[in-house]
């Protein structure tokens, strides 16, 4: 495949866009230049909302971090409520969590990843896969799932449903909860909430099983379009746990080139920096990480399902390993890189969470009363890593002696998924894009390798001031009377 990141004279080429990217949560574009052939010399995926959070969450007490920074998105706020939360467990001293504080973050965190993948796969992604990539516009989207597949529509909408109730239950709310706080839980769960989650996730777990054969089957109708569609070979990184373990909540980061072999293994998350490298370009509001030992060019590497299921050695419960098992066969001793297989991985880890919710519902101590760890020395430093929906997501902060936060770092899924993101579009672009004319259906495969990530874009925060930032002032003419550029 080409470069086509930069194209060598860009000034004598076409211009098109794409904007906004529709079905992803966030605000985004793509911008393709091709030739008067249609031959295409460059494609990027630009992230155009800057966020700031890494800016403006200096200068506040640190225990307003986790309730702060969670409204970085609507979709995933558990996932940085939590990450935020660990890193502070350790600045302001506290031990390790007591069981109960732990099995409740784990079961809030399960019920997440639920209802996220979920919301992913039935309300954003089902459109295309189940209607067509190129089908009638009007009616590629839920309501058009919902009168074509009622049955399955319903299904979607009831599994992310229960995992928004188990938030609630845990959280407060459904989002933005404030249940996680440093040093463990404010609140018990309750026996009557108990047994309302548990007396539906029997059928949760059954629905996310049929889920992961919806996408076998869906596979199987063409099985080259589907392993290949948006292929681009990549390291993978995940979090896994002492015996290798897929472990959401915490574990060490484990990375493995684009053949399975292994890059680095069980890295403490606090010592992300020495393993990891984050670079920016001029042309995103979002960041561009690599693994320092193999560079830029070589070291870039997708987080997320398609990652996850792949640098395990195995997943902890019986229905989704031997999922995962049948996932593996398909790539016959070599990691899978095609995007649409994104799909195929993460209905096996909602499948898995439904699972893991499951056997938390049933531990006695889920119910328990003991939730805040013993206090001890305070830190001036943390990092907190969770395996979010989206992949791997780390919160790096530092706190002075009068309590305010100093510094802080995000690396968001997204983020660590960018340059994948990028390589998979210039794959669908180069395959089915170049040299033809270009249709809505057409430009939408690219929309489709975009959306096989889940991307978060509203998350995708950057450093202040690393990036150029153009401000023009036009009169009621729209003709322009002066602009100020920085950076």
């Amino acid at each position: 495949m080409l470069n086509l990141e930069t194209a060598q004279s860009p000034q004598k080429l076409r211009r098109v866009a794409i904007e906004p990217l529709t079905r992803v949560e966030g605000h985004g574009k793509v911008t393709i230049l091709l030739d008067e052939e249609n031959r295409i010399h460059q494609v990027r995926l630009h992230i155009v909302e800057f966020r700031g959070f890494e800016a403006f969450i200096a200068g506040r007490p640190y225990w307003e971090v986790p309730v702060t920074v969670q409204r970085l998105c609507g979709i995933c706020p558990v996932s940085h409520l939590i990450a935020a939360t660990k890193a502070m467990d350790l600045i302001a001293g506290f031990g390790p969590l007591t069981p109960t504080a732990e099995k409740l973050r784990r079961l809030l965190h399960y019920g997440q990843m639920v209802q996220s993948h979920a919301l992913h796969f039935f309300h954003l992604s089902s459109p295309d896969l189940l209607l067509g990539f190129e089908s009638e516009v009007a009616k590629r989207n839920i309501i058009g799932v919902a009168e074509a597949f009622p049955d399955l529509a319903v299904q979607g909408v009831m599994t992310r449903k229960f995992g928004q109730q188990v938030i609630a239950h845990i959280a407060g709310k459904r989002i933005h909860g404030t249940g996680v706080i440093p040093g463990g839980m404010n609140k018990p769960l309750s026996l009557t909430d108990r047994d309302s989650m548990r007396a539906g996730i029997d059928e949760i777990v059954d629905w996310s099983k049929a889920a992961v054969g919806l996408v076998i089957q869906l596979h199987e109708t063409n099985p080259d379009f589907y392993k290949t569609f948006g292929e681009s070979r990549a390291n993978m990184m995940g979090l896994v746990d002492n015996r290798g373990a897929l472990d959401f909540y915490q574990g060490g980061l484990r990375a493995s080139d684009a053949d399975g072999g292994p890059i680095f293994d069980h890295v403490d998350h606090g010592t992300y920096r020495n393993v990891l490298q984050e670079d920016i370009k001029n042309w995103s509001y979002m960041k561009f990480p690599h693994i320092k030992t193999l560079g830029a060019d070589k070291g870039w590497y997708r987080v997320g399902p398609l990652a996850r299921v792949q640098v395990c050695d195995a997943m902890a419960t019986p229905l989704a390993e031997a999922e995962r098992q049948t996932f593996l066969s398909l790539g016959g001793g070599k990691p899978l890189h095609g995007a649409l297989m994104y799909h195929w991985a993460r209905m096996i880890e909602m499948l898995h969470a439904a699972e893991l919710a499951r056997e938390l519902l049933d531990d006695p101590d889920i119910v328990g009363t003991d939730l805040m760890a013993d206090k001890g020395p305070r830190r001036e430093e943390a990092v907190g890593v969770i395996e979010a929906p989206r992949g791997t997501l780390f919160h790096h902060y530092r706190a002075d002696e009068n309590d305010l936060v100093t510094y802080c770092n995000l690396i968001v899924s997204t983020t660590n998924n960018n340059q994948a993101m990028n390589e998979s579009i210039r794959a669908v672009a180069s395959r089915y894009l170049s040299g033809r004319e270009l249709t809505e259906g057409l430009l939408n495969h690219i929309e489709v390798a975009i959306r096989a990530y889940d991307p978060c874009l509203s998350c995708a925060t950057h450093a202040l001031g690393q990036m150029p930032l153009e401000v023009d002032l036009v009169d009621a003419d729209g003709a322009l009377v002066s602009r100020l550029r920085k950076g």
